[in-house]
């Protein structure tokens, strides 16, 4: 299995709580401990990937953790604030995972996209929580509000992307760049965490030649 996908979250957690207890110590208000923090954040996304975010119960994260319902709850006052902090914390880091660089052709560049993507997605814990996010947030607002930056830094680098390749002179510049958007990234969605397959490389090298393919004809 690949390094947890989740190692990053905790990671900007830490640094941000980090920040957090040291100005608490100066103002002499109680210190949040990073290490809980970090014990609390791995726990919520572990339950949310085992029974689903309707089913998460904090008295449960809590206990798992190994920690007190009341530190818990200092951190965040319910399950839509702790998930909209903590989703709002991945929309930071989701993005800077889809590659932007430019690979010197159409082809190339939405290769090394579908590759940055398949990291992202085929880990258990995020293929699983990634699903049940798109299939709660509707109801919840709050994780609607937490997603919608990632989505829109996600549509501006695919964006960079097709303009690159307009300017090449490989697309034609009315191409309609939201469409493509939802072309590029619905495919590898649907097989990595719809149905839950896999996608190897050779898989991804056609998959990019498809899309460019139809982005052509579009």
């Amino acid at each position: 299995m690949e390094q947890d996908r989740l190692d990053e979250i905790v990671a900007s957690s830490t640094e941000r709580n980090s920040s957090v207890a040291t100005d608490a110590r100066l103002s002499g208000a109680a210190v949040k401990r990073p290490q809980i923090t970090d014990a609390l954040t791995r726990t919520f996304f572990e339950e949310w990937a085992r029974v689903g975010y309707s089913a998460l119960s904090l008295d449960a994260v809590a206990r798992k953790a190994g920690v007190g319902k009341a530190a818990l709850y200092r951190r965040w006052r319910s399950k839509a604030d702790m998930a909209h902090d903590l989703v709002s914390q991945l929309t930071v880091t989701v993005p800077a995972r889809i590659e932007s660089g430019d690979r010197g052709s159409l082809e190339a560049d939405l290769y090394a996209m579908g590759l940055a993507g398949r990291r992202l997605m085929r880990h258990p814990l995020v293929r699983r929580i990634m699903a049940d996010l798109y299939a709660t947030m509707e109801r919840e607002p709050a994780l609607a509000a937490a997603l919608r930056p990632s989505e829109a830094a996600s549509e501006k680098k695919v964006t960079t992307l097709i303009d690159r390749a307009v300017a090449r002179g490989e697309l034609p510049n009315n191409i309609d760049r939201r469409l493509a958007t939802d072309f590029l990234m619905g495919p590898l969605y649907w097989r990595l965490v719809v149905l839950g397959e896999r996608c190897t490389r050779q898989q991804l090298k056609t998959l990019a030649q498809m899309t460019a393919a139809a982005f052509r004809a579009g």
